[in-house]
Formats: structure tokens, C-alpha cells, sequence
């Protein structure tokens, strides 16, 4: 384990392994190990910024593990290497479960097994974390609860997978020019996408070369998933388009980092896009002609040098909160009526 990837990667693993067997004590331990004590951490709305781990587990576990008090963590991809600028990551993608036995972030319980999906990035310096930027797709949860206040998604919702290869969990050593070359297929990709429809039609974007015809874009609920090039074309491409077609205008006025490990590619950036919902609105909200910041993590898997598949969590509680919607105040409205109440269900044992 002589490369810098593969240490970080080992780093990560006892916090990884504490949170399977999720204790208060236990994470807090693994956090603080793993962590510089000025850590920044970067969550997804409703949480914000928090400095330190004691803090982020304050306001990201802690009402969570009471909600969800057999809380789990399973991890399907966790993959590492430099971004351009020679930063060291470690991307974490896969879910927490747990039995939704009492009310968060105002979503009633359900009594039964729940999961959100999460993409975790760790930044490291000097064999510490020192920044963490994660988005847990929460509106799953709602999904999951029935308690869902916003527009229908127009792709399939379900619970998206990992890897077909089940080969997520990327070994070392770290390969330097296999990681480099695919994320230049990556990063040549998205070059591509934002030719249209700027500079022509769907042709410019030349999806043959770049995806498999069987590709799957996993989207966050709200969007959901869409398969092969007409699934992502038609539930996600075309309505993002039709909505903000100035997508791709601003990139230098954003950072974002990607980084590749074998046949895995990451991006990550706080936020990674800027754009304008105008011409048909987006998400069944109104055009507005305001420009929003996107935070979005993604991975991407290649097989046969085109990608197969592709994981998405976009922060979309924030793009509602930009666009002057109060997502949490929908789901109290349409909830009122719901108890919000622990459940407590008999054990089936005595």
C-alpha cells in the first residue's frame, strides 16, 4: 500500500466500518480519527456548512440515528486519485437504511426499512480529511414516506443499484494513467454534451462515441433514472434543456474536480454548475429568468471504453430553495394530517 490513494482509501475504512454498525460513540471516534480538527464539512440543504467533526455529526447523525435508530451505512463504490490541480479524494457512493420508526426533517415515520442514497467526497492533506462535500438524496425519504411535495419525476424512481460489475469498491495500487485516461473520457464527454444545442442538434454530442447503448444515468429522485440514450434524452436532458438552456455559459466562474480510479471517474465541485431557468421552467416550477447554483457528485463507470453507467445526486432541495420554494414548508402543508408520532412496532419474538 505505497501510493498515497490507496492509504486514503484504508484511512476511510475503519469510519466506513463504524458506520455499518452505526453507534453515537463509535462514529464520533471513527470521525475524529479520520478528520483534521478543522475540518470543513459541506452537506447538502437543509444542513449547511459545519466546522469540525463533533459539529457535522451533530447536525447531520444525530436526529437521523434517532429517527432511524438501527441506522446502516452500505457503501457500493469508493474509488480515489488526484484532481488536476493535485488535490487527493476518496469518492463514496451508496446508501443509508435503517427502520423509520420516528419523524426527520419533519417526514412522518413509516415504520418499515428505509433508504437515501449519498455521495461522500473526502479531501485529504497530509493523511487527514480536511474538506468533505456530500449530497443524501433526502427526497427519496419522502418518496419512500409518501409524503412527496413536489412535481412528479419524469424518469423511473426506484432503488437505484450499484454496480453491475460489483467491482465498485476500486483495489490498489493506484494505476496513475489508467485513472488520467478515464477521466479525459469524462471530461472529452461533457465537452460534447454542451455543444448542443448551442452548435446543433443531438448529433453534436456524439453520445455513440461516449455511451454504451445500454447506459443507465441514475438521476436523484425528483428526476429518477433513464435508460439507454432515448431514457437519458428524454426524462432528464431535454426538460433540464428546454428549462435552462444557457447550461455550460459560466464555467469560469465555478470549480469542480474530477478524478478517475480504473474504470471509475468522479466530479465533484461546491457548486459544479450555474444556470438560468428560463423558456419552459424546470421541475414544474414557473420560469423565473433566475440564475441558480447546482451542486452536483457524480460518478461514472466505463466498460469497453464507453460508459455503462453513471450515478447522479443533485442537490435539488437547494435548486427549489433558489428558485423561492420552500420544500420543508410543502411537506408540512401536505402532511398536516399524517401523525407524526414514534412508531413502535411489537418485536414478533415474545
Amino acid at each position: 500500500m505505497s501510493d498515497a490513494h490507496s492509504r486514503h482509501k484504508a484511512l476511510i475504512a475503519p469510519l466506513r466500518a463504524a458506520m455499518y454498525d452505526f453507534s453515537e460513540a463509535g462514529v464520533r471516534k471513527a470521525l475524529a480519527e479520520v478528520t483534521a480538527d478543522d475540518a470543513v464539512f459541506h452537506l447538502c440543504h437543509p444542513f449547511g456548512d459545519s466546522t469540525g467533526s463533533d459539529a457535522f455529526y451533530d447536525r447531520a447523525y444525530k436526529d437521523l440515528l434517532d429517527a432511524w435508530p438501527d441506522l446502516e451505512r452500505r457503501d457500493y463504490i469508493v474509488m480515489a486519485g488526484p484532481d488536476e490541480d493535485g488535490a487527493d479524494w476518496v469518492g463514496c457512493g451508496g446508501y443509508y437504511t435503517g427502520t423509520f420508526t420516528g419523524q426527520w426533517l419533519d417526514i412522518p415515520p413509516t415504520g418499515h426499512q428505509v433508504t437515501m442514497r449519498f455521495h461522500e467526497f473526502f479531501r485529504f492533506v497530509d493523511g487527514k480529511v480536511v474538506e468533505v462535500q456530500a449530497l443524501w438524496d433526502i427526497p427519496e425519504v419522502m418518496m419512500q414516506a409518501n409524503a412527496w411535495p413536489m412535481a412528479p419525476s419524469l424518469g423511473h424512481e426506484w432503488h437505484v443499484p450499484g454496480p453491475a460489475t460489483q467491482d465498485g469498491f476500486v483495489p490498489g495500487p493506484y494505476d496513475a494513467a489508467k485513472g488520467k485516461a478515464t477521466c479525459q473520457h469524462i471530461i472529452d464527454m461533457l465537452e460534447h454534451l454542451k455543444k448542443h444545442p448551442s452548435q446543433g442538434g443531438p448529433e453534436v454530442m456524439e453520445m455513440e462515441r461516449f455511451w454504451h447503448p445500454r447506459m443507465n444515468w441514475y438521476g436523484p429522485s425528483g428526476i429518477g433514472t433513464g435508460r439507454g440514450y432515448a431514457g437519458f434524452r428524454n426524462w432528464h436532458q431535454i426538460p433540464f434543456l428546454n428549462g435552462m438552456p444557457d447550461r455550460g455559459q459560466y464555467v469560469n466562474d465555478i470549480t469542480y474536480h474530477f478524478f478517475g480510479d480504473g474504470e471509475y471517474a468522479a466530479v465533484t465541485g461546491w457548486p459544479n454548475m450555474i444556470q438560468t431557468v428560463t423558456h419552459d421552467g424546470w421541475l414544474g416550477i414557473a420560469p423565473s429568468s433566475k440564475k441558480i447554483t447546482m451542486r452536483s457528485l457524480d460518478f461514472w463507470r466505463l466498460e469497453n471504453g464507453r460508459i455503462r453507467e453513471n450515478w447522479v445526486l443533485v442537490d435539488l432541495l437547494d435548486a427549489y430553495r433558489q428558485l423561492g420554494v420552500d420544500v420543508f414548508a410543502r411537506l408540512r402543508e401536505f402532511n398536516k394530517a399524517r401523525n407524526l408520532g414514534r412508531i413502535e412496532t411489537p418485536d414478533g419474538m415474545s
